[in-house]
């Protein structure tokens, strides 16, 4: 063997040991991925974070993933000739707009678990109304009506617990039931939030256009690889937060509070973003954790 060929070799035997203590040390514990943003669009994307879902499958986590489908949706509302709007970031959903996403969240959904099963491992697709998983109320936005969207009041995680117990992966659709069963659109970074929380995840992930969270968002240099909780509200406190950042660092700082032992805002645009984050010392992305937490990349 030359000896090129052996540094190669030695190179990979050396990602896995390097693997092995975070493999330890969450093997067996629940871990919540906020699918989302062009890694949902992108074929080969797509297909790398279910292979990276999968292998901490295989390694021994318990995955929930919870996706998003906001693109998908604007795109057939379209087709359809419904007009989309937003206020406040939240779409508004009258009761066409509704019946768009539930279709299309579902699609989304199926195709998940296709992905899923074609890498070998066993995925169940689920929107939030089954088992009454999201329990939901009418969300205002402002005090203004926009439709059928929905604040999240309970998460019943029986449905949850019965399929991660019998070897499954839940793959989990943003939509939510009312007290009347009535259908509510629910942000995605809200409902993996609520699930994480409820469910006790070790990990809650949220994968999405960016590569974590800036200092000075023009300065590429200024990534903040991880900050506790009273760091992360002192930069919220700042203002130097802005547009989409603002609420999914909430949501993160949010989780830590009730119990979350970390959460991860991670780029999905780049290949296996979840396992770079997960298994190496530096990681790739923003990684907030509680205030009696170990950093995780030290």
């Amino acid at each position: 063997m030359e000896a090129m060929d052996m540094d190669m070799w030695l190179q990979k035997a050396n990602v896995l040991i390097e693997a092995l203590p975070y493999i330890k040390r969450f093997r067996g514990k629940i871990i919540v991925v906020k699918y989302g943003g062009s890694a949902m669009i992108d074929h080969d994307l797509k297909k790398s974070v279910v292979r990276d879902v999968a292998l901490l499958k295989l390694v021994g986590f318990r995955p929930i993933i919870v996706h998003g489908g906001g693109k998908e949706i604007t795109k057939w509302c379209n087709k359809v000739g419904i007009q989309s709007s937003f206020v406040n970031g939240l779409r508004v959903t009258d009761k066409a707009t509704m019946e768009v996403a539930e279709m299309v969240l579902n699609r989304v959904n199926k195709g998940l678990v296709s992905m899923m099963e074609k890498v070998g491992v066993h995925a169940v697709g689920i929107s939030g109304k089954d088992g009454s998983v999201l329990r939901v109320k009418k969300k205002y936005s402002k005090g203004q009506d926009i439709g059928f969207v929905g604040e999240i009041e309970e998460v019943n995680t029986k449905l949850l617990h019965t399929l991660l117990d019998n070897d499954l992966v839940p793959v989990v659709c943003p939509i939510g039931s009312d007290e009347g069963f009535y259908s509510y659109n629910v942000n995605a970074d809200d409902a993996a939030c609520a699930i994480a929380t409820a469910m006790g995840a070790a990990k809650l992930a949220f994968l999405t256009d960016i590569e974590g969270v800036y200092k000075d968002p023009m300065d590429k240099t200024s990534l903040i690889s991880r900050m506790n909780v009273p760091e992360a509200e002192a930069f919220l406190a700042s203002g130097m937060a802005g547009g989409g950042m603002l609420p999914k660092l909430q949501n993160c700082i949010d989780a830590i509070k009730a119990g979350v032992a970390r959460v991860h805002i991670l780029d999905g645009r780049i290949e296996h973003s979840l396992l770079l984050e997960f298994f190496t010392d530096h990681g790739i992305g923003t990684a907030i954790i509680g205030d009696q937490e170990e950093m995780p990349h030290e």
